[in-house]
């Protein structure tokens, strides 16, 4: 099943730049362009037991390019729903091209939907990234 995410209208960001959208009971998260610099391609995802409950900060995938290697981390607590599959069965340049969109890592079921601590607003975030 090939799902493109709502964009966000419920959108924040961590200070590791990630992010989460927030789509009522669920959300989609993933990490920034500004993270991925300097990758030319992905050339390998691999998700660390993409099922369960896991803790904000527990690392969710790995993404490799060459020398390169950037971990994306759990946002929020909560349980991971489903991983982008897209990502999975050849497009993982998606995530290049889209980071913030379709580049999608993972939809999670937050353990608290309306708790929005220590995450950023895009506005926060954008100002963030010029100080």
């Amino acid at each position: 099943m090939d799902m493109e995410k709502s964009s966000g209208k419920d959108l924040y960001y961590t200070i590791d730049h990630e992010w989460i959208d927030y789509q009522g009971a669920v959300a989609y998260v993933g990490i920034c362009g500004f993270k991925l610099a300097g990758f030319k391609e992905i050339q390998q995802i691999s998700f660390r037991e993409p099922s369960g409950f896991k803790k904000r900060g527990t690392v969710i995938a790995t993404i490799k390019y060459n020398d390169y290697e950037i971990e994306a981390h759990m946002p929020v607590d909560g349980k991971i729903v489903r991983i982008n599959e897209t990502l999975l069965s050849g497009n993982r340049n998606l995530l290049l091209q889209q980071p913030e969109n379709n580049g999608w890592i993972a939809l999670i079921a937050p353990s608290l939907p309306y708790e929005r601590k220590d995450l950023l607003l895009p506005k926060q975030y954008r100002m963030n990234g010029k100080k």
